[in-house]
């Protein structure tokens, strides 16, 4: 096995394992990277120039797990393995993380629903690596040169990663529902024309359901409804409990500033470092996310 499929083995190995949790969560992913030691995935012996050839190659290929077709929550699993990777590179100055100028609103719109999801531990993390300029933003996604091959070798997605919805919107298109009601209504007319009643079909003709393209794009629709409901529906106890505990918190913050209201100057000059504290606590568990996942 090369270097470059070990490589993908074991970034496959370790976002199989996120899947399989199901779950968007960073600690469970930062307790499989520690089981793993993914962060020793950097040591060894090499020269400097080896070790950014390496670098390049290990974050361009936990890269292309963040763009579709690939299912929501190996997106954020590919974000949690680019942070990590960003992070324990033990390159100087750091290699950056390529992302090609047509892939980057796809990019954008990934943030974007994970906001709108609660998910705020992987949009912290994303946030991270935009404040640390992680991303190197190019024109083409590999680096083009004159000794380029003429056939460029395509990647090979893995099924288990791949996103259901795309399946299903791929195989059944607006054009192909189309199709399947001309294809209905000429095969209505054909059994018509050879039936004793010219105005029906004899009963004996009816093989399928006269709604069957109806009821075929009903059950899409419904679907896709239910893929984007779970998506939204990563969105479990662990992010309404931290939603909770920030209510409570403001509560408290507002309650304290009431209670110290009309005191001496020299108590409220101490009282006033109490709602910084107690900001820098509650933000102690977004901010713990900063610590790296080893």
């Amino acid at each position: 096995m090369g270097s470059a499929a070990a490589l993908r083995a074991d970034c496959e190995a370790l976002l199989g394992a996120f899947q399989e949790a199901d779950t968007v969560r960073y600690e469970r992913f930062a307790e499989l990277w520690r089981q793993r030691r993914f962060h020793a995935i950097f040591y060894g012996r090499i020269r400097a120039l080896e070790r950014n050839k390496f670098t390049k190659k290990v974050l361009e290929l936990a890269q292309q797990y963040l763009l579709p077709p690939y299912a929501f929550q190996i997106r954020v699993g590919a974000l949690y393995l680019l942070y990590g990777l960003y992070s324990t590179q033990l390159c100087q100055p750091k290699q950056k993380i390529r992302i090609a100028l047509k892939d980057w609103p796809e990019v954008q719109k990934f943030q974007q629903d994970l906001i709108e999801s609660q998910h705020y531990d992987a949009a912290y993390v994303f946030r991270k690596l935009r404040v640390a300029r992680a991303f190197h933003f190019t024109a083409m996604p590999k680096l083009l040169n004159y000794r380029t091959k003429k056939k460029i070798q395509e990647n090979e997605f893995k099924e288990e990663f791949k996103d259901p919805s795309n399946r299903v919107n791929s195989l059944i298109t607006n054009d192909v529902l189309e199709e399947l009601m001309n294809i209905h209504e000429h095969y209505q007319k054909m059994k018509c024309v050879i039936s004793a009643d010219k105005s029906q079909p004899d009963k004996a003709l009816s093989l399928i359901k006269d709604d069957f393209v109806v009821n075929l794009k009903d059950i899409t629709l419904e679907y896709q409804e239910w893929q984007q409901k779970r998506v939204v529906g990563y969105t479990d106890h662990y992010a309404v409990a931290s939603k909770s505990r920030r209510h409570r918190q403001v509560k408290l913050e507002s309650s304290d500033s009431g209670s110290d209201y009309g005191k001496s100057q020299s108590r409220s000059k101490k009282n006033s470092k109490r709602p910084q504290m107690a900001r820098s606590k509650s933000s102690a568990g977004i901010q713990g996310m900063s610590l790296l996942p080893w």
